[in-house]
């Protein structure tokens, strides 16, 4: 079976082709939202993927949206994060770390009562959870978010660029830049929340502007064979249904190619009527783009072997089943029957609903 095949990635090893994907689940030491022992035995205990992606992790205090999720911006983050890959890598895995700024899907309690910051003020018409005073988390609107001035833009990037070099001390094998799902650089790409009038709006090369100013910075500092980028052609919910996304998307992928970026993961629509992501684009991202390409979004063993067995894709990333199911490369390699998760856990608490699912032979 082709996912259970070993991949060159950068310069590391992978023993399969199955990915962890990025999954939000907040639990968080607080003060602070750093990273603990309980994070470190949920990744640890999920070593048998090929590659884990970390829950995505916030650059700085602005990049925040949803409440008790990681940071990777003080030395107390480092020291978290550093239980955390030491962990992992005891078990024999690979683990990179996702690198986030929300920009408008954010909340004005994160921000002592101002506006997120987003490429310019428009209304996302979403939701982020956030934890009230009492302890009781729900999901709440966002706000109209202000739009950032040219000169704020330079900050981002640096910090970007110094979460990065944070994630290496870390102990991460790499790090994955969110792109996608309608976060601050997916934002600046889509012409439906992106109507600036400078160097980074307007036309594709301009709204792309800032996604390859961070991959550069990332690569210039830890090395491009260390970066992966996540994107999101298909998504339209929070006000991402932009008529140009699949152009930008691949323009991207080219200079991206340029940079050198190890590999491009494609967050697919993963809804019930969602589009079929078609073999036209993916062919035209095969050709604009030569590294590793991860894909991720309801795909079961058969849908994940077709895929790469057509040389579409090189990973495929699994999300949800990996909560209930620790050990679940060896599930599917051995045809064992999947747990299922307990949906009202999948956000704050303790070990309950995460770190407590058994793997098969401990059932």
């Amino acid at each position: 079976m082709t996912l259970f095949q070993s991949l060159e990635l950068g310069k590391h090893t992978l023993n399969n082709r199955i990915v962890m994907a990025p999954m939000t689940r907040s639990r968080t030491t607080q003060p602070g939202n750093i990273p603990n022992k309980m994070m470190a035995e949920y990744y640890a205990q999920r070593a048998s993927a090929g590659l884990i992606i970390t829950e995505a992790t916030q650059i700085s205090p602005q990049g925040q949206g949803y409440s008790f999720t990681p940071g990777i911006h003080t030395p107390e983050h480092i020291e978290g994060w550093r239980l955390v890959t030491d962990a992992v890598h005891r078990e024999g895995g690979k683990i990179f770390l996702q690198l986030w700024h929300v920009g408008r899907m954010s909340h004005a309690s994160f921000h002592g009562g101002e506006a997120p910051v987003a490429p310019s003020a428009l209304n996302p018409d979403a939701k982020v959870w956030v934890v009230d005073d009492e302890g009781v988390g729900s999901m709440v609107d966002c706000p109209t978010p202000r739009a950032l001035l040219w000169e704020e833009i330079a900050q981002i990037v640096t910090d970007y660029r110094k979460a990065a070099i944070n994630a290496m001390e870390a102990g991460f094998d790499g790090v994955e830049i969110h792109a996608a799902n309608g976060y601050l650089l997916d934002q600046f790409l889509r012409s439906t929340s992106n109507v600036r009038q400078d160097v980074y709006g307007g036309n594709i090369e301009n709204r792309a502007r800032l996604l390859i100013e961070v991959a550069t910075v990332i690569a210039n500092a830890i090395g491009s064979e260390r970066v992966g980028v996540r994107l999101a052609p298909f998504i339209t919910a929070r006000g991402m249904n932009c008529p140009q996304i699949i152009d930008a998307i691949l323009y991207s992928a080219g200079k991206l190619a340029e940079i050198g970026v190890a590999y491009l993961h494609l967050s697919e629509a993963d809804w019930d009527d969602a589009p079929t992501v078609s073999l036209q684009f993916r062919e035209a991202l095969r050709d604009i783009y030569p590294g590793k390409i991860i894909v991720a979004g309801q795909y079961n063993q058969e849908k994940a072997e077709a895929i790469l067995s057509r040389g579409l894709a090189d990973l495929v990333a699994f999300g949800r089943p990996f909560i209930a199911n620790p050990d679940f490369p060896e599930r599917i390699q051995h045809r064992w029957p999947l747990a299922e998760l307990d949906p009202t856990t999948l956000f704050g608490g303790d070990q309950k609903g995460y770190s407590d699912y058994p793997a098969y032979c401990e059932e």
